[in-house]
């Protein structure tokens, strides 16, 4: 006959669970129980086997240690450090929210705050080490502002060298390898025509922060991953010495070449410009104001 399970409950002592229970009626013959304990407030799930039935019983354990998240690590720049928190404590109020702008502020983190905490990156250069990613309790997760066929550096400026038709947005599991772990969300969009590298940027970041949005709620209190999408990074990785290597211009480029060149990487974005280097001198190019051709 079945068991029945009343008055249960859990709390935390040594980070075992501590169950006490009242079992009636039971069948005396049966040699053992099932006891499927859930605590809905929890999160926590923990099944036991016990050898040997009575009407009551209490102090029963079990190994499966008691998982809450109580603080997300946000490193971000400064605008979203306003903005990101309170989405992530609409839905978890108790939860700490730590923001960190650098790789130093990382390596600072108490080694304990790591244990409790999960990592998000959202649109940052900063490289999070593999001693970091080791210790975090709760895995680490990393908005990126390209599409999953354009991992590494500057993803909008390549994709409009490229003259791509599509770009997007992607969210992945962070590890040691820079873009390249498990993906769990992807937006993508139809890339405008004569849209800037500013405007598609905008672009990527708008639909980043809506990944954010929704994506909010299990960041913020599911302790478990969620699931990876049967999608593949590109194969090709883009890095700040591809960017440089095209912006060195050889001296019998193509006008369209020089053109295409100008037109993506002429920004002067991150300290790099077009530049030519002759006689051991180096020129750099300098886009005309705005309405103005070059003669």
């Amino acid at each position: 006959m079945p068991t029945l399970l009343s008055d249960v409950r859990c709390w935390g002592q040594s980070g075992k669970h501590l169950l006490a229970a009242s079992i009636s009626p039971f069948d005396p013959t049966e040699t053992s129980i099932d006891v499927l304990f859930v605590k809905k407030t929890s999160d926590c799930r923990c099944a036991l086997r016990l050898g040997k039935p009575r009407h009551n019983w209490s102090g029963a354990t079990c190994d499966h240690r008691m998982q809450k998240l109580e603080a997300i690590i946000l490193l971000a720049g400064a605008a979203e450090q306003s903005a990101l928190p309170p989405v992530l404590l609409g839905h978890n109020p108790l939860l700490t929210v730590k923001s960190v702008e650098t790789s130093a502020d990382l390596a600072a983190l108490d080694s304990d705050l790591l244990r409790r905490a999960r990592l998000i990156a959202f649109v940052t250069p900063e490289i999070v080490p593999q001693n970091i990613l080791e210790r975090l309790g709760y895995g680490a997760f990393n908005f990126h502002p390209g599409p999953p066929s354009y991992p590494g550096w500057a993803p909008a400026h390549f994709a409009l060298y490229n003259r791509a038709t599509e770009f997007g947005a992607t969210v992945h599991v962070m590890v040691e390898q820079v873009d390249a772990g498990p993906i769990i969300n992807v937006a993508l969009f139809p890339i405008p025509a004569d849209i800037s590298v500013l405007g598609l940027e905008g672009l990527a970041y708008a639909h980043l922060a809506q990944l954010f949005w929704r994506m909010a709620k299990p960041l913020a209190t599911d302790v478990e991953s969620p699931p990876p999408l049967p999608i593949e990074w590109g194969s090709k990785k883009y890095s700040r010495r591809a960017y440089r290597a095209i912006c060195n211009i050889p001296l019998d480029i193509p006008k369209d070449e020089l053109n295409r060149r100008m037109g993506v990487f002429g920004g002067n974005h991150f300290g790099m410009s077009p530049t030519i280097k002759l006689h051991g001198i180096e020129f750099r190019a300098v886009m005309p104001p705005s309405g103005q051709t070059a003669a």
